[in-house]
């Protein structure tokens, strides 16, 4: 997808900050909804130094598309705010500086979280470095488990279990319902709260080298199993499968007795809906052993800044332990392991499970992300809603399973 973006203006991309600005503050663009964390970070920051971080706010369906325009024109920022998932896409098209030495020397670059890494990392070279880490995790309302008759302290061990949590939780009856997922071609919704359930078991949906679609497996067919069943049994509220994202925290309503959401949404809980009482846990695979999604952003710098002292003193404050302490407050997880728990010290303890998390996470390495998952017309979204919903689970798999691999041949 970014080659495609960049493939028509390449020459225009080597002129790329010809001329050194005059401007002493350094220029970085963040997706829209990036929270407080980030902006409390940079705030922090600018009132200690001398040289200032601008941030601009791009909308987040703009975000990849802009700044590969802006790399074309010589106007890109400095700095960005990445979706890791990305990462190797523009690392690929050789629009990103190479961190490597300046990563490796950091004494710390052992502890920060290893999926982020990763897909900052393009033939054994570093191109971006972790900025906000988040993950999946499974949430209960303790208050809905109470009134089913189920103890509210008792996390749910496997999907049997939640599954039969959800019928009592349904049986009180009304809009009350045992479970939610935005599940209507909402590609990145599904990819952070379903494929947990495969990868915990050991399955993926792409091979190691994202060569080969490896969709229809055993695992994969339990898992929609279980998700239909629900869906089947009325324990999904009907506009599960409309939901294209919208209504992901859908849990802060009161009225959900249990949703896979993100270790973020810890945080929207505790601050803006106070009166839900509620626990987490990690998400169960088909087999019972856990695992989540390693999602958030990469900080990574354009290639060509001239400015390239000043942002990585920037990130170096971010990973220092104040810089952490700040963005943990408010709600990202820490970066850096070896210090998390100094970090979440006196935060939130239910912060702990998503900060497990990082160590079961897994991230799809792929340059093909956006087609193959995120978008909305693409085989994976398509997939969710129709094996889920639908009336033919072969067909979906099969489907499915054709287009991704016909997208992954395409981009070879």
């Amino acid at each position: 997808m970014i080659k495609r973006l960049l493939a028509a203006t390449s020459i225009a991309s080597l002129c790329l900050f010809s001329a050194a600005s005059a401007a002493e503050n350094v220029e970085m663009w963040v997706r829209s909804g990036i929270g407080d964390a980030f902006k409390k970070v940079v705030e922090a920051y600018n009132s200690g130094h001398e040289t200032k971080v601008v941030m601009t706010e791009v909308p987040f369906s703009e975000l990849v598309q802009k700044y590969a325009t802006a790399i074309a024109g010589g106007q890109a920022p400095d700095a960005l705010s990445m979706d890791l998932i990305y990462n190797p896409a523009f690392a690929a098209a050789g629009q990103l500086e190479d961190l490597t030495d300046w990563a490796k020397s950091l004494p710390y670059f052992n502890s920060l979280s290893p999926s982020h890494v990763r897909l900052g990392t393009y033939q054994d070279k570093i191109y971006g470095l972790p900025l906000s880490v988040e993950t999946s995790v499974f949430a209960w309302n303790k208050d809905l488990y109470k009134k089913a008759g189920l103890d509210p302290e008792k996390a749910p061990a496997n999907w049997d279990e939640i599954t039969a949590n959800a019928e009592k939780i349904r049986a009180l009856g009304d809009d009350t319902y045992g479970f939610y997922f935005s599940g209507g071609g909402c590609g990145g919704c599904m990819i952070f709260t379903f494929t947990p359930l495969t990868w915990g078991a050991g399955a993926d949906i792409l091979s190691a080298d994202s060569k080969k679609a490896t969709l229809d497996t055993p695992q994969m067919r339990k898992a929609v199993d279980i998700y239909r069943n629900m869906v089947k049994k009325d324990l999904v509220p009907a506009g599960a499968a409309s939901d294209t994202g919208a209504n992901f925290l859908t849990f802060t309503n009161g009225k959900i007795g249990q949703q896979t959401l993100g270790a973020f949404a810890i945080g929207t809980l505790v601050t803006e809906h106070p009166d839900i009482n509620f626990g987490v846990t990690l998400i169960p695979g088909v087999d019972g052993k856990p695992s989540s999604f390693a999602g958030g952003d990469n900080f990574v710098i354009t290639k060509g800044t001239k400015k390239i002292d000043a942002v990585k003193g920037f990130l170096e404050y971010v990973y220092s332990e104040d810089g952490q302490k700040i963005m943990a407050k408010y709600g990202s997880l820490p970066t850096r392991g070896d210090i998390a728990d100094k970090v979440l010290e006196g935060l939130d303890p239910r912060m702990q499970v998503g900060l497990k998390a990082i160590s079961v996470a897994k991230t799809p390495y792929t340059l093909q992300f956006n087609d193959l998952i995120n978008s909305a017309n693409g085989p994976w979204a398509s997939f969710t809603n129709a094996a889920i919903f639908g009336d033919d689970v072969d067909g979906a798999f099969s489907s499915a399973q054709a287009e991704m691999q016909s997208i992954i041949d395409s981009g070879q």
